[in-house]
């Protein structure tokens, strides 16, 4: 578990994840470092001091990124109907998968060399979706033969047909249709052949 930091580095540090996300969805992975760090209002120095590698700051944004998604779930439950909360919980896991996307060209690297990190966020998502699920079957809204991996597949789908943000009303439109199929009394789902 990594230290608890000093309010200022904690700060800064939260700056550089926001900065780096929005720029790697826009432009890529190869994007400037100093870029970034100038976005985040800190010297690349501090980018460096905490991130050694370009590597090193793709993969905390990844795992920054996939922890906030997750994070968010108890407070839409709070917030919202269990249907609604998965409809919401759907929309932003678009805009993450936009993000991951501007890191594609670097990911499959850093998932396959650094330990953990694929089942890390398999897990911490599988979990956040299974928990949205469950209060909408929970209310009578959700059938109950939903997985929470096939619904993931169907959102990572949903993103690559609607392709970026300029199609982002195609992907409402598709999640809308997706929740439609997961609601109560639709029937069984097929049994795979």
């Amino acid at each position: 578990m990594p230290r608890s930091l000093r309010a200022d580095a904690q700060a800064n540090y939260d700056r550089l994840m926001e900065a780096a996300a929005r720029t790697f969805a826009t432009e890529g992975a190869d994007t400037s470092l100093k870029a970034i760090a100038a976005e985040a209002g800190v010297g690349i120095g501090t980018l460096y001091r905490r991130f050694p590698t370009r590597e090193d700051l793709i993969e905390a944004v990844y795992r920054n990124e996939t922890d906030r998604l997750c994070a968010s779930v108890p407070q839409l439950l709070k917030d919202h109907d269990p249907v609604d909360a998965l409809q919401q919980w759907m929309e932003v896991f678009v805009d993450y998968m936009l993000t991951k996307q501007g890191m594609a060209d670097a990911l499959p690297s850093i998932l396959a060399t650094r330990e953990g990190l694929r089942l890390h966020s398999r897990e911490a998502l599988g979990g956040a979706v299974r928990t949205l699920l469950d209060a909408g079957i929970a209310a009578g809204r959700l059938r109950s033969d939903a997985a929470p991996n096939d619904v993931l597949m169907a959102v990572g789908g949903i993103t690559l047909i609607s392709g970026h943000e300029h199609q982002r009303d195609l992907a409402s439109r598709l999640i809308r249709l997706l929740l439609d199929g997961l609601a109560a009394g639709r029937g069984a789902s097929p049994t795979a052949a």
